[in-house]
């Protein structure tokens, strides 16, 4: 028989959110092979909220099982559509659809209009993912309409999500994030179950930062973080979460939280957040890549595309920042090709400065023309800023200082107001070369100066250098030609035992080294011997 304490001890574990031991005990109990659909169900539950998507998608099988065998129809066919839509979330296109089948063919039978409406969700988002927009959006409109017809909260917002994905995929930016406002406000209510809860948040807060809406986008991944931390057991959306904290705090200038929130979010990938495949290698490869590790970025953005997604712009702009000018301009140019409109608004800014530096003024033209028309989409300041600092680049590169000078210098308003002083310090760059080719040396080193005391603060080493550069100093220090080698290589992002290899020397030898290196320059960080290699001119 089934042990009704284990049994009652994994109900009271699910309803206080301690998935790990709602597992353990629900699968007692299971063992006996007397639970309950409903029971089944919450183990299902349980379990994918554990990462364990094996025994998620057995208990729920067993579950539907189960509810049939009980002639209880209508919860086989809510059951089944659920089953569905969590195979989509996993990419598992083929399976998702025989458990919509399933679904749709116990829902005919059935005059409930919010029951057919149900099963009909894993089918809407599949139409998204197989990229047919049009019936995606006509799907998640009339599964909307009966939701609101009667008042299911939670229907509403779970299709609020697929037409919001299709306003967002067709590019209608204003009125998808409207769409998530409502949908946070039932999220807040807490009239949703938790896969629901932890899907939409994560959809919502991609969405806000793609949009470059940092307002929302900070606000709702901090509600995420919340939510996630009051359910230290949760491994399922927290490594998302990570990986989305830390693309914020990059933006916002918190880069050491960054990091921190970037390896976290590696970990909750490796315990089984499957949903963190792509976001978080490439949260750890930005940060990586704007601090100036190349070889670890290289091999964050390597892992992020083996998720199936495209790891970019990160990509292409570490090929630019390496040299490889011609390879980055392959990469954004493929990425565009492939023609997702919200897609290219988040890559254009790239393209602008790749084909910027490669000398292809109308390339780059072309591609901040396209990027202006989307900021008529929808306005943020962080957006008008990015659009103005692509205006700087584009203006300067074809030598018109004064307009590249005039778009800087609203591009470093926008950032500022924004929140976004790495973007400022970018574009008082971009002012600082305008105002030289002016002539006007004095402007030119205080615009330096201000980037400067904002990269050292971040570690930007690689952006350190380009200011240094355009200071016209290159100096080491005290350093000898060896610790300069290892300094030189450290800053590429390789390990002690990574340069020891590079330079035939022990892993202590280096340790040795880098201790004296740190000395010398007062510093205590791999990071600040980073940002020291670039802003002297040493890589």
């Amino acid at each position: 028989m089934t042990s009704p304490s284990a049994l009652e001890a994994g109900r009271i574990a699910a309803r206080e959110s301690r998935w790990a031991d709602a597992v353990e005990y629900l699968a007692r109990a299971d063992a006996s092979g007397e639970l309950a659909a409903s029971d089944l169900e919450l183990l299902s539950t349980a379990a994918i909220l554990r990462g364990d998507r094996s025994s998620a998608f057995d208990a729920g099988g067993r579950a539907y099982a189960g509810y049939l065998e009980a002639s209880d129809g209508a919860s086989a066919a809510r059951w089944a559509g659920w089953m569905a839509l969590e195979l989509v979330e996993v990419g598992d296109f083929s399976e998702s659809l025989a458990w919509s089948a399933r679904a749709m063919q116990i829902a005919a039978g059935s005059d409930d209009p919010l029951l057919s409406a149900t099963v009909r969700l894993g089918p809407a988002v599949a139409q998204l993912g197989s990229g047919d927009l049009a019936e995606g959006r006509r799907m998640g409109e009339e599964i909307l309409r009966i939701a609101e017809r009667h008042g299911d909260e939670a229907l509403i917002a779970m299709a609020s999500l697929v037409l919001a994905k299709s306003l967002v995929a067709a590019g209608d930016l204003s009125e998808a994030l409207a769409l998530h406002d409502r949908t946070m406000a039932v999220i807040e209510a807490g009239g949703l179950g938790p896969f629901q809860t932890g899907d939409l948040l994560c959809a919502m807060v991609s969405d806000a930062i793609m949009a470059s809406d940092l307002d929302r986008a900070t606000a709702w991944v901090a509600f995420l973080d919340h939510w996630c931390r009051a359910q230290p057991s949760l491994i399922t959306f927290s490594g998302q979460r990570s990986a989305l904290l830390a693309q914020v705090q990059v933006i916002r200038g918190e880069w050491d939280a960054a990091v921190a929130s970037a390896e976290s979010a590696m970990m909750r990938f490796r315990a089984g957040d499957f949903r963190a495949a792509h976001g978080a290698p490439y949260a750890q490869g930005e940060v990586q890549r704007l601090r100036g590790a190349f070889h670890s970025a290289a091999e964050s953005y390597r892992l992020a595309g083996e998720s199936g997604w495209e790891p970019q712009p990160g990509s292409a702009l570490l090929l630019l920042a390496t040299g490889r000018i011609g390879k980055a301009r392959s990469e954004v140019r493929r990425t565009l090709a492939g023609n997702v409109p919200f897609m290219r608004r988040f890559v254009l800014p790239a393209a602008v400065e790749i084909e910027s530096a490669a000398g292809d003024l109308d390339a780059a033209g072309r591609a901040l023309e396209e990027l202006r028309g989307w900021a008529d989409a929808m306005r943020t300041p962080l957006f008008d800023a990015i659009v103005a600092l692509a205006g700087a680049r584009v203006r300067f590169a074809a030598g018109d200082a004064v307009a590249a000078l005039a778009e800087a210098g609203r591009a470093a308003g926008g950032f500022l107001e924004a929140g976004a002083p790495y973007g400022r310090a970018q574009a008082r760059l971009v002012a600082a070369g305008a105002h030289a080719a002016l002539g006007d040396r004095e402007a030119a080193d205080g615009e330096i100066r201000g980037a400067r005391e904002t990269l050292l603060t971040l570690g930007a080493g690689p952006a350190l250098g380009e200011a240094t550069r355009l200071m016209g100093e290159r100096r080491s220090g005290a350093l000898t030609e060896r610790e300069i080698e290892v300094l030189r290589l450290v800053a590429t992002g390789l390990t002690n035992r990574g340069v020891a290899e590079r330079l035939s020397l022990s892993e202590k030898t280096v340790a040795r080294h880098l201790s004296n290196i740190f000395g010398k320059l007062g510093i205590a960080s791999r990071a600040a011997a980073t940002a020291y290699a670039y802003e002297h001119g040493l890589v």
